[in-house]
């Protein structure tokens, strides 16, 4: 996991403790839940008493946003030349996931050294922040989310940024619905980037499950994959799954087709008080490069 200096200007994860994060977006002030602190450290920092807003878990499911009396949590962060949107969501959510951040170091990269015309899908695109990268690296971009209120979130960000002119579809739909057609179509990219929740419902009332679907999924993209495709990258949050399980799940679908190196890291962010990092999920990255000859030992 890497632990070098941040590159996001507005965010910073200030403590973690007894299941929750606090964290400065902008200039606010927020406590979360999340199930990955299960530590019990001394809540030694005043922000903790006095936080602008706290989620708090319902009995039955969800929860809600206690908010202190006339404090704005709509802040705007952040990341090189692009900024983003940030405000609270029902499910505790601000329209950011800063741990990220070396994904887009690695997308921008990839796009600016490819030395030709790059094409990115953005499969589960939420409010845009790797299609933003993309555009701006050079790329065309697809972003598909099935949350019309996403997508036009991601456009927002866009204007925001100052790119709203650059090559990016904004397209609302069940991204498996897409990504079939998009094969009938005939449709190739250089990278795909999915970020999939592990669980949710489309406008349609199709339903999506992390652990019965991702697979099939998979099997559909490396049809979408160009010959000498770039990259590919899996994101996942889900706390049962380990690396394991996202490098086999590479490897038994993309890799069946391509010869191309699996990576698997760990995502995570610096906490301010401790100096450790707070796990946030993990990133398969498939590279598959141009000319590359398949082989049974590449795919290992």
């Amino acid at each position: 996991m890497e632990t070098k200096i941040s590159k996001i200007k507005g965010y910073e994860l200030l403590d973690a403790s007894s299941g929750e994060r606090l964290e400065r977006w902008g200039n606010a002030i927020l406590i979360r839940p999340d199930p990955q602190v299960i530590w019990q450290t001394p809540k030694d920092l005043s922000y903790w008493n006095n936080a602008d807003a706290r989620y708090v878990r319902s009995s039955s499911g969800g929860g809600t946003w206690q908010v202190q009396s006339g404090k704005n949590l709509s802040q705007v962060v952040k990341y090189e030349n692009l900024q983003f949107l940030t405000k609270p969501m029902n499910f505790k959510h601000m329209g950011l996931f800063p741990e990220q951040e070396a994904n887009w170091e690695r997308i921008d990269k990839v796009i600016r050294t490819a030395r030709r015309p790059v094409s990115l899908l953005n499969l589960f695109g939420y409010t845009g922040a790797a299609s933003l990268v993309a555009a701006k690296a050079g790329a065309k971009v697809c972003h598909v989310d099935a949350a019309r209120g996403m997508v036009n979130w991601g456009k927002e960000n866009a204007k925001l940024s100052g790119i709203e002119h650059l090559p990016i579809r904004w397209i609302v739909d069940d991204c498996t619905k897409f990504v079939k057609r998009e094969r009938g179509r005939g449709n190739k990219y250089d990278i795909i980037v999915l970020d999939p929740p592990s669980y949710g419902k489309s406008p349609g009332n199709e339903f999506w499950r992390l652990e019965e679907d991702i697979y099939s999924l998979l099997e559909l993209l490396k049809e979408l994959l160009s010959e000498n495709f770039l990259m590919l990258i899996f994101n996942l949050y889900t706390t049962g799954f380990g690396i394991g399980v996202v490098r086999y799940l590479l490897q038994a679908t993309i890799g069946s087709k391509f010869a191309c190196k699996v990576n698997v890291e760990e995502n995570g962010l610096r906490v301010k008080s401790s100096g450790l990092i707070l796990p946030c999920g993990f990133s398969g990255i498939c590279v598959r490069h141009a000319g590359q000859k398949e082989t049974e030992h590449d795919r290992t």
